[in-house]
């Protein structure tokens, strides 16, 4: 018990006991708790775009061959879109044989709109300029506004452009490149700092939505919310338990291997307390730093696995709740445009319920009203979408890696199997102008 209770996990664990105790029976002072669990995550974002620049220009800087990185841009791209669509069906298929909506029998007029109102202009935002809009905001600017707004795309997009200028000035670009370096070791050291109170940030998150919510809202829509668990569970292990396989490791080990950053994903309900820690814990596993670099933060944006299965599960559930008639074209409407949608989910506020209602404004079929069903309840489903959000682009990582032979297979199941020790260093890139610091000055990921 001492040792458990020294781990991160451990006092992650009991934090998040503790703050769900106080949430049932102190709720009023529960609530009072917030701020802890907002300030976590916000030490956690002010670091991510710098973090992610340096990850990004280091790994293509370090690997040299510009054609690996394409390549792994373009599978990247391919893998997302294979996998939301088969989220995005299954949502739909698992929605008409389990009826979570039925009997209800809702009367749309009878819905109070207000609710609604604090997500209906973003969600005129999301869906006004179409794709060309999206492309379009991809590209920041300046480049100081991309980190200043924190938009990871943005800047992804100028991290690959300064990665490819880097290397392809060669010998000139070094000392730029071991610059960057150096600094991303400075902010994974910070990001070990900040990891150490997350112990705080759990507890006052989990404190704060059980006092304010409880659990009574899930007595209505409880089917919809277990429909929902059952479908990431599936879809984790079924679906991207054999994405694991045939890429020749394990789903359970590495869910093992990331058990602190699931627990506190499960607390704050937000993937982006992690993602520094994430890109750490992938890079201490063998995954070479441009593919890691690569993959994941486009991945929060384009590879929304549970997200994915929400949305199509959502839509046909109102239609079932408010007796709507959804015909196959209806169905496959819903499944286009959600596809779209869910590109542009991440970092708007409340995403899942606009980007819903972003989708059901261009289904006239769906009273986009009966969203006020499922409010009161988001913040359950919230857990499982940020945890299979997370599993997702984990595995999408671990996957395109085995497939483009960037990962050190032999390391990967050393850290795996808990044989290779968590303090050695990250893997560098091999082909880095700063390998050697490396060796010196060994990185400590959060564990």
């Amino acid at each position: 018990m001492p040792r458990f209770a020294k781990s991160l996990f451990g006092q992650v664990v009991i934090a998040l006991v503790l703050g769900v105790a106080a949430g049932l029976f102190f709720p009023d002072f529960a609530v009072k708790l917030k701020p802890l669990g907002d300030g976590f995550i916000k030490l956690i974002k002010m670091i991510i775009p710098v973090l992610v620049f340096c990850v990004v220009v280091h790994g293509i800087a370090g690997a040299g061959d510009l054609k690996r990185v394409g390549r792994v841009g373009v599978k990247s791209l391919i893998y997302f879109e294979v996998l939301t669509t088969v989220a995005l069906a299954m949502g739909l298929v698992l929605a008409f044989v389990f009826k979570p909506g039925v009997g209800m029998n809702v009367d749309p007029r009878a819905l109070d709109p207000a609710a609604m109102s604090a997500y209906a202009s973003t969600a005129d935002k999301l869906t006004s300029g179409g794709t060309v809009e999206f492309l379009m905001k991809l590209i920041p600017t300046t480049i100081v506004n991309a980190f200043a707004t924190g938009d990871v795309l943005q800047v992804l997009l100028f991290a690959v452009l300064f990665g490819c200028a880097l290397a392809l000035l060669g010998d000139l670009g070094k000392p730029v490149a071991s610059v960057v370096d150096a600094l991303s070791l400075v902010l994974f050291k910070i990001m070990g700092i900040i990891i150490k109170l997350a112990p705080l940030g759990v507890l006052g998150a989990i404190a704060f939505t059980v006092g304010k919510y409880g659990v009574g809202s899930l007595k209505q829509l409880g089917m919809l919310v277990v429909l929902f668990y059952a479908s990431v569970l599936i879809f984790v292990f079924v679906v991207l338990g054999f994405v694991m396989r045939l890429s020749g490791f394990s789903l359970i080990k590495l869910l093992r291997y990331l058990r602190e950053e699931l627990t506190i994903v499960f607390a704050t309900t937000s993937s982006d307390s992690v993602l520094p820690q994430i890109m750490a814990k992938l890079r201490h596993m063998g995954i070479r730093d441009s593919t890691v670099g690569l993959v994941i933060p486009t991945g929060y944006s384009f590879n929304l696995d549970a997200f994915s299965i929400y949305i199509t599960l959502a839509a046909v559930f109102i239609a079932q709740a408010t007796n709507t008639p959804v015909s196959m074209s209806d169905l496959l409407a819903i499944l286009a445009i959600a596809l779209v949608t869910s590109k542009g989910a991440h970092g708007v506020p409340g995403s899942a319920i606009v980007v819903l209602a972003a989708t059901l404004h261009a289904i006239p079929a769906i009273p986009a009203i009966g969203l006020v069903l499922v409010l009161s309840v988001d913040w359950f489903m919230g857990i499982a979408r940020a945890l299979g959000n997370l599993i997702g682009n984990c595995v999408a990582t671990v996957a395109i890696a085995a497939w483009e032979g960037d990962i050190d297979r032999e390391r990967a199941h050393a850290v795996l199997n808990g044989t290779h020790s968590p303090e050695d260093e990250p893997l560098a890139e091999p082909d880095s102008p700063v390998a050697a610091a490396h060796a010196a000055r060994a990185v400590h990921p959060a564990h």
